[in-house]
């Protein structure tokens, strides 16, 4: 059975930071395609920061210079370091695992809250 768990998430201060993890079990991880998504409240579920089996990332305009996704394969988890936190950051945050067009999974998400 493939669990994808995240944890980290919590509320924080305005310019704080966070380390959100992504525990994943019952897929070859180092095979996958690994991202973080987000869904703030009454919008569209967007892509934060993407980072390929062969350790290639991209992050997305709004948390560029601010959050910084890695993997550790030994592990099976992903991570994702955020800093200098804002507002806007508030949101649910989605681990995803993507093997090809057919085979991808969802974590169950970890919520975000950014307000002093």
């Amino acid at each position: 059975q493939v669990q994808l768990v995240e944890s980290g998430g919590g509320l924080v201060r305005p310019g704080g930071s966070l380390r959100l993890s992504c525990a994943a079990s019952g897929i070859v991880f180092s095979s996958y395609t690994m991202a973080w998504f987000r869904q703030a409240p009454g919008k569209q579920r967007v892509l934060v920061a993407q980072i390929t089996r062969g350790g290639i990332t991209v992050v997305a305009d709004s948390v560029k210079g601010r959050f910084t996704a890695s993997r550790d394969n030994a592990k099976n988890t992903l991570y994702l370091q955020m800093n200098s936190l804002k507002a806007d950051d508030t949101a649910v945050y989605y681990c995803h695992a993507v093997l090809d067009t057919y085979t991808a999974y969802w974590g169950q998400g970890t919520q975000v809250t950014v307000s002093s």
